[in-house]
């Protein structure tokens, strides 16, 4: 008999343990090599362990919910030819017996994000049924709930009980009245740990001013086929918020520094963080040298960043790092927030809804596209001057985004 065992994989330095999610195999069943077997969270992603060789599942040493170490062993793999003979053998009369239906099922499986397999088969859903958003069709976990509320809407609604008579005094109660109590995700959780962190640690305070985006409207509308012909990309706001933000930044270093000790640390590049709001919670992407980058390697960027980030399979590497941050609130319908640093970073870009209002322009008044822009910075290293400038720089830039090219 030949054993393997299924270990942990190797956390990244910053990360000591793990979440065992959920199993997607038990003792005897059959494991194809690099089949996924388990799903682990940590305080950032999920990862898929998969089966180092094709054999017999033998044991499960961890049961679903235990926190889990670099190189603890999980499973024990029977890979010797018998084992997996029987295992094909008894397996032989089920596959005759399936029908049609069940082997596209079973490869839907496969296109499951995590967060989303787990939240299958905890409601016993049929995957082949469920359409999936993602990339090349995998089915994510936004994808899960909107298949469960359609399934509850269409649902024929239960007679109710006759209530019995309530006092006289006392309005009749009506609607559900129930609760559904769910422990936080890891991710979740570290999520609001950082918050906390960041409000107990940086002395935040906010700035804002306004943007009047009919230049960069202008170029979009001008330019956006056959930019998307060309690069195969959308040009979207972001990558013009991306270089506006590395101009500002050259102009005003402090911005793009961090705090370390009673150090602070200039950074001479510009490893720009992107938030990505997921079905998990909000990630930060960062696109890293950002400076070097086009403006269709900027919008490939996050396009794929994102997309990455919904489905489950961005890296730690991925989000780790980052000089400064931007977040868009405006795709929510927000009209002005004050967004929250990002640890150890001393300031975050918030962009808002653009909406048409009358402002004065050489004393008429027009109509124009505005966002209100917030800069978010710890008062610690970053002065009111700094950051009020700082946010006139972005203002500049984009209201005459003939100075991203020639970096004025």
């Amino acid at each position: 008999m030949s054993d393997i065992e299924v270990k942990v994989p190797q956390l990244p330095e910053s990360v000591t343990d793990a979440t065992l999610v959920a199993w997607h195999k038990k003792p005897g069943d059959r494991v194809d090599r690099d089949e996924n077997l388990v799903d682990l969270e940590t305080d950032k992603v999920m990862l898929e362990v998969p089966a180092p060789s094709a054999g017999v599942i033998k044991e499960l040493k961890v049961e679903d919910g235990a926190t889990v170490t670099s190189g603890q062993v999980l499973a024990i793999i029977d890979t010797s030819a018998a084992a997996a003979e029987s295992a094909q053998q008894q397996a032989a009369p089920t596959q005759e017996a399936k029908t049609e239906a069940e082997p596209r099922a079973s490869a839907k499986v496969a296109k499951l994000a995590p967060a989303a397999r787990r939240m299958v088969e905890e409601h016993k859903l049929d995957p082949a049924a469920i359409a999936g958003s993602g990339r090349d069709g995998r089915v994510t976990k936004a994808d899960v709930i909107q298949h469960l509320a359609k399934q509850e809407a269409a649902a024929p609604a239960a007679k109710p009980a006759k209530p019995s008579a309530p006092p006289a005094d006392l309005p009749p109660v009506t609607g559900s009245r129930s609760e559904h109590r769910v422990p936080m995700t890891r991710l979740r959780a570290r999520i609001a740990e950082r918050l906390l962190q960041a409000q107990a640690t940086a002395a935040m305070l906010t700035t804002f001013n306004e943007v009047d985006l009919t230049a960069v409207n202008e170029i979009r509308a001008r330019y956006k086929d056959k930019f998307e012909k060309t690069h195969g990309v959308r040009l979207g706001y972001m990558s013009f918020f991306v270089k506006a933000s590395i101009e500002a930044l050259r102009k005003f270093p402090v911005v793009n520094a961090s705090i370390d000790g009673n150090d602070i640390v200039y950074h001479e590049y510009y490893d720009i963080g992107v938030a990505v709001s997921t079905d998990r919670g909000l990630m930060v992407p960062v696109i890293r040298n950002a400076e070097n980058l086009s403006f269709a390697e900027i919008e490939k960027a996050i396009a794929t960043y994102a997309q990455k980030a919904r489905d489950g399979t961005i890296s730690l590497e991925e989000l780790t790092g980052g000089t400064f941050t931007i977040t868009n609130g405006g795709v929510f319908g927000s009209l002005m927030s004050t967004p929250i640093l990002n640890p150890p970073q001393v300031a975050i870009l918030g962009m808002h809804k653009i909406q048409e209002r009358p402002v004065v322009i050489n004393g008429e008044i027009k109509i124009r596209p505005m966002m209100y822009l917030a800069l978010t910075y710890d008062h610690r290293i970053v002065d009111g001057r700094e950051s009020v400038q700082f946010l006139v720089a972005i203002k500049e830039a984009l209201e005459d985004p003939a100075r991203l090219l020639l970096q004025l």
